[in-house]
């Protein structure tokens, strides 16, 4: 009897922690899916993703490529709401009449929408165990697949209708595919190409990953056997070829005809990154998108960390918003990885497929923290939240060390991810580690999508109805939904003579962190009562 067990455990025991990991990440994510209300960039993508496939038309969104939000477009067929034709608004307009304005359910419409992505989501968890089971084993596989399934950060953003974590998750499975490439680079230098373009036909910020990869798939060919100089050329040429087709692809499947007359002004960029613009062998769409983001990195944005307001971006900001939403348990397994990775001579080949190799060879996460931490928009931790991806790989490597309590270690260290984790259910967004005094906290810490995203309109509107049915609401809420809808009766404060806002004042903490003026004087001058999915603050006047 002992011995079938034995042989069972071994047999089931890996696939059955697979799919425990897997459900318990669905769970979260379906239910963030079900209760969240739109957050701010959501209803633009929905909204596009109908026009998409209604109108087959590029018009809206020209900022973002189309594949995540032919992703979502997914979702929405299933979901068939109403949207009149030719609709002449803009795109925040756009989301705006879809969920509101055209006797759609948006509950319905948001669900189906963040349904793809949730998918998306656990099918890059097979790529984390596979990528890691490679590199070491299957304990280190199933480490790896749970850093990655409690994420609290990869949980937020994975059950959203956005596009940060598919344009993480397929450049992971690019990476995968090249250290693969290795043993089997006929097949796996094109897929990981394709897998590529797939992440920069959904998100432009990953491009500068591009020479990266493309260099890496010439290492990886160059080390399959051959050592020769003109097939590993040949071999980055096939993937940077492949990556822009499947580019091409994503343009085309919206609009065969690739109709574009640019929707707003379309920013001039002068200089080597202008040059670098108009030579992409990519769609004139895409590089209009790419200048638009120029565009948009030039604005003198505002940003929020540890107490201080400020505008323009801290290089800094990324790395402290790491520190203050990642798990303890994780952050001590990412470094314990990454030394792991480099000092083990059998896994000195990954360093650059993982990390960042001390040559002048990087990995393509390393360069993309690098590009995020040079960006102007300090808005939350999924400008990085391919980090958890890359490193939960790295991660897995510890089981390797031949220490006497590395699995006792290990094992304490992924249970305490597991409990901060869980501890936070089902509020991922506002997320914070216990060292900076867990999700309530976070709004003193980071604003916009490292907490209050807009997520949790419809959960006010219950509260209210339950504790405070009858009294006068003042509300200044920061996101994309429509408290009307949800049955909100409120004013703003801000328009009205301060001795007349008497009541509950609701305000967004996103709205709060950024408080200066006439709203910093109203709350200074009220009491907190209340909180709503540690996004809202609630005070009496």
């Amino acid at each position: 009897m002992r011995r079938q067990v034995t042989v069972w455990a071994r047999r089931w025991g890996v696939p059955v922690l697979v799919v425990l990991l897997l459900g318990q990440m669905a769970v979260a994510m379906v239910t963030a899916a079900l209760r969240q209300t739109p957050t701010i960039d959501e209803p633009v993508y929905v909204g596009t993703a109908a026009v998409y496939l209604y109108e087959h038309s590029l018009r809206f969104n020209p900022e973002h490529p189309p594949l995540g939000k032919l992703v979502i477009a997914a979702g929405v067929a299933v979901a068939d709401p109403r949207l009149e034709p030719g609709f002449d608004g803009d795109q925040t307009e756009l989301g705006r009449r879809l969920l509101y304005e055209s006797g759609n359910d948006p509950w319905r419409v948001m669900f189906w929408a963040r349904l793809p992505v949730i998918v998306l989501t656990l099918a890059f968890g097979l790529v984390v165990f596979a990528f890691a089971r490679e590199l070491a084993g299957r304990a280190g596989a199933l480490v790896a697949l749970a850093l990655y399934c409690l994420s609290p950060d990869v949980i937020a953003h994975g059950s959203l209708a956005t596009l940060d974590v598919p344009a993480a998750g397929f450049v992971l499975t690019s990476a995968w595919l090249l250290w693969r490439a290795r043993s089997r680079p006929r097949p796996c230098v094109p897929l990981a190409g394709g897998a590529f373009g797939a992440a920069l036909a959904t998100k432009m910020s990953v491009l500068p990953a591009l020479p990266v990869l493309v260099l890496v798939a010439a290492v990886s060919v160059w080390c399959a056997g051959s050592r020769r100089t003109t097939r590993a050329v040949a071999g980055a040429a096939v993937f940077a070829l492949t990556a822009c087709a499947a580019v091409w692809v994503a343009y085309l499947a919206v609009d065969p005809r690739l109709r574009w007359g640019p929707p707003q002004h379309i920013p001039t960029v002068g200089g080597l990154r202008g040059l670098a613009v108009r030579l992409l062998p990519l769609p004139e769409p895409f590089r209009d998108g790419v200048r638009l983001q120029f565009g948009l990195e030039n604005r003198p944005w505002q940003g929020f960390l540890f107490g201080r307001l400020y505008t323009g971006s801290l290089w800094y900001y990324l790395p402290a918003a790491l520190l203050v939403k990642t798990p303890l348990g994780a952050l001590a397994l990412w470094a314990a990885g990454a030394v792991t990775v480099t000092v083990l001579r059998p896994l000195r080949p990954a360093v650059p497929y993982l990390l960042a190799a001390p040559a002048v060879l990087l990995a393509a996460p390393a360069v993309l923290l690098a590009a995020a931490m040079y960006g102007s928009r300090d808005f939350g931790t999924r400008y990085a939240v391919f980090l958890p991806m890359f490193l939960a790989v790295a991660a897995g490597c510890v089981v390797l060390v031949r220490w006497r309590w590395t699995p006792l270690v290990t094992g304490a260290l992924v249970a305490f991810v597991a409990v901060s984790s869980l501890r936070t259910y089902p509020f991922y967004l506002p997320y914070s580690n216990e060292a900076f005094g867990g999700p309530e906290q976070t709004r003193y810490r980071l604003h916009d999508s490292g907490v209050d995203w807009g997520q949790d309109l419809g959960r006010l509107a219950d509260r209210l109805d339950e504790r405070y049915r009858g009294e006068r609401i003042w509300l200044v809420y920061k996101g994309a939904g429509v408290p009307a809808y949800y049955g909100i009766d409120a004013r703003d404060p801000r328009r009205a003579p301060a001795d007349a806002v008497h009541g509950v004042l609701v305000v967004s903490d996103s709205a709060a962190a950024k408080a200066t003026g006439r709203l910093a004087e109203l709350i200074a001058g009220s009491r907190r009562i209340d909180q709503v999915g540690h996004s809202i603050t609630l005070y009496r006047r």
